[in-house]
């Protein structure tokens, strides 16, 4: 099976201190293959090195050592860019937009406009549930809905790997119950799906397969049944 994701010893430190800065190692060689059309979960504790990860693979940061790899090609390709979607674990926003017209703005940068982004923002707006609040400004939004926008952002350019960092943040049962749904329809659609958590009942909702970090190091991976998931390695709060 072809991998959508690999990473190749992927080390990243930060300079932490005033006086005297010194490195501190947020991930250590991690290693990884996401197969195309599965749903991955990357668990781990508050801490443990996944929002990094996450970064590298959409190079918000640079990595220390080691590579990684998206649809065959390095991180940062451009042609990779335009097929892949990404919502990060605090999703900011112009809060004097509407949903609408951010989504609009979003979609111009991906080369859409007219009918066609139209069509896309709402489709996607119906497909998280905020249709009806698609001309509500965002600042009169709650967290759970700007998480929901977040959502639609990500899945405006139909995307063939999406990476979700924390994607249940501020939502409540219904939204979580709606994500997961949406989940499951990208993967019967053949998107790649790589999501982080620390939460287990998702993971053991959703995934196929399940990677764990702790301390910046991979400690476990392997399939969802087969992989030990216990409050060890990953927090359920």
């Amino acid at each position: 099976m072809s991998a959508a994701i690999e990473t190749d010893q992927l080390t990243k430190d930060y300079l932490v201190g005033f006086w005297r800065r010194r490195p501190y190692r947020a991930l250590e060689g991690l290693n990884l293959k996401v197969n195309a059309g599965e749903v991955f979960g990357f668990l781990g504790p508050n801490g443990a090195g996944k929002s990094t990860t996450l970064k590298l693979l959409m190079q918000l940061i640079f990595p220390t050592g080691g590579s990684a790899r998206i649809l065959g090609r390095p991180v940062g390709d451009v042609a990779v860019r335009r097929r892949i979607g990404f919502l990060a674990e605090n999703p900011y926003y112009y809060d004097y937009l509407t949903a609408e017209e951010l989504l609009t703005y979003f979609a111009r940068l991906f080369g859409y406009d007219g009918p066609d982004a139209a069509a896309r923002v709402q489709r996607v707006l119906d497909e998280v549930g905020l249709g009806a609040e698609r001309r509500l400004r965002l600042r009169q939004f709650s967290k759970g809905m700007v998480q929901r926008v977040g959502l639609a952002q990500a899945l405006l350019n139909d995307p063939e790997v999406v990476f979700f960092d924390e994607p249940m943040s501020g939502l409540d049962p219904l939204g979580r119950r709606d994500v997961r749904d949406l989940i499951l329809g990208l993967r019967a659609r053949g998107c790649t799906v790589f999501f982080s958590s620390h939460i287990l009942s998702d993971a053991e909702a959703l995934c196929d397969r399940v990677a764990i970090v702790a301390q910046g190091r991979l400690a476990a991976e392997g399939d969802r049944k087969s992989t030990r998931l216990n409050s060890s390695h990953v927090s359920e709060s």
